[in-house]
């Protein structure tokens, strides 16, 4: 009887990543595709995941052992109502399919499926542990009510203070020029473009800042400062409620890194593995 065959998938909202391996691990192909995100709807979603899927069969040449793959598959948006039941009853060309978070697949990489937890900083940000089979979590109820210390958090911050200053009410440091330039140094530009922005817009000025407060600009290190402390407070619940070891993940985990407080950085781990390694375990195990 034919080895079983194994694909992984992280669908996240800007992208999704496929990954295909043999029984012992091996790499056989790998594809790409756009957002995967319930949030598109299930079908755009899983039109995403197919895509990334297909293109790892095919560079692996395996389009005639599709009987024989099984597939772990995370996805953002999987908690949303009625999510798991459309999923499941999707149709897969694969043996079987399993499906979770693209979070829950994240901290199954990130320690090699054992207990653990992960804290999310990119555009948005949260913090999740696996610990006896249970999950929990803190944070990452959306922009603008939560994810603070992400990406758009930092953005959202900047632009505040950045129309304080050109109100008088607050210095012009080199960031908050910076930040106004964007909006040809008018405020009501800034407010016709946050008519229409969405979480990622505001997480494209989150590099602006750091470098700022990296080179010293006063407004810069409070704003990233007050970032770390949240991300701070999302590592200290996890490590409260039980997690060993919580590894830091996400765009702009090495960038606020530097600036957390002693006893985090103490509490941190590098990740053993991404996403598509947890899926990969997830569809392993949803096999057995």
């Amino acid at each position: 009887m034919a080895e079983a065959l194994y694909l992984g998938v992280d669908g996240g909202g800007t992208g999704c990543r496929a990954r295909l391996e043999d029984a012992e691990g091996f790499v056989l192909g790998s594809g790409l595709a756009g957002p995967a995100t319930t949030r598109l709807g299930i079908d755009a979603a899983m039109a995403a995941v197919l895509t990334a899927c297909e293109a790892a069969v095919a560079e692996a040449g395996a389009e005639a052992d599709r009987g024989r793959i099984h597939a772990g598959i995370g996805l953002a948006g999987y908690g949303r109502k009625g999510a798991r039941e459309a999923l499941e009853a999707f149709p897969m060309p694969y043996a079987s399919a399993c499906y979770a978070s693209d979070g829950l697949v994240a901290c199954i990489g990130a320690h090699g499926g054992q207990d653990g937890g992960i804290v999310i900083v990119g555009t948005g940000s949260f913090g999740l542990a696996l610990l006896g089979g249970r999950q929990e979590r803190v944070g990452g109820y959306g922009f603008p009510i939560s994810d603070e210390g992400s990406g758009a958090d930092l953005g959202l911050q900047a632009i505040r203070l950045a129309l304080r200053a050109a109100d008088g009410r607050a210095d012009r440091t080199a960031l908050l020029r910076d930040v106004l330039a964007r909006f040809s140094d008018d405020p009501f530009e800034a407010v016709a473009w946050m008519d229409r922005a969405s979480a990622t817009d505001y997480a494209t000025f989150a590099p602006l800042v750091m470098r700022h407060a990296d080179n010293g600009d006063p407004t810069g290190r409070r704003i990233v400062q007050g970032a770390a402390e949240q991300v701070d407070g999302l590592v200290r619940a996890l490590v409260d409620r039980g997690a060993p070891r919580v590894a830091l993940i996400g765009g702009l985990s090495s960038a606020i890194e530097p600036w957390l407080a002693p006893d985090v950085r103490r509490r941190l781990k590098p990740p053993d593995g991404d996403a598509v390694a947890g899926a990969l375990i997830l569809a392993r195990q949803g096999r057995d």
